[in-house]
């Protein structure tokens, strides 16, 4: 066997093992096979791992991201962590949603098959949406108004100080 096929072999061996980065698109296909809707991860995923035993999970994206579910606004940081089970995500980190004036961390997702809806949880606040509005895979969006995120998007958006957003 030539060196240069045993090296390959092995770095694809080493990668398996690792439970390294997994293809894009990859993350959405996992989440039916858990009771979830594949829209509820946004369409850049870069890579991810997953963890079988434990559940826990990293998803990382090509860059922040916004996404509008009806009326809903959603924000997706680079990176996405928690823990799956059947039909729920839990322990969320990476993942915001605009009530009024407000952004709100979503910590955890139920799917609530009988009732065809997905709670979202932020704390101990909730609010539960149609399922069928995550069906499709939605597409990222980096628009003006979309990245207007409190006063230090309004501060950036002005061009009135370099500001990064934490």
């Amino acid at each position: 066997m030539s060196p240069l096929l045993l090296l390959l072999l092995a770095a694809a061996v080493a990668a398996a093992a690792a439970g390294d980065a997994l293809p894009n698109g990859a993350a959405n296909d996992l989440l039916p096979k858990y009771g979830l809707p594949k829209g509820l991860v946004p369409d850049s995923v870069a890579s991810y791992t997953f963890d079988e035993a434990t559940g826990r999970f990293e998803i990382h994206l090509t860059g922040t991201c916004y996404v509008h579910f009806g009326y809903h606004l959603v924000y997706y940081d680079k990176t996405i962590k928690g823990t799956l089970s059947y039909g729920a995500m839990s322990d969320l980190s990476g993942v915001q949603a605009k009530k009024l004036f407000i952004w709100v961390s979503v910590t955890g997702m139920v799917a609530h098959p009988k009732q065809g809806t997905i709670e979202f949880q932020a704390g101990f606040v909730s609010e539960s949406l149609s399922a069928s509005m995550f069906d499709e895979v939605p597409a990222c969006g980096k628009g003006v108004g979309a990245q207007l995120r409190g006063a230090a998007g309004v501060i950036r958006e002005l061009g009135l100080l370099p500001v990064e957003e934490a």
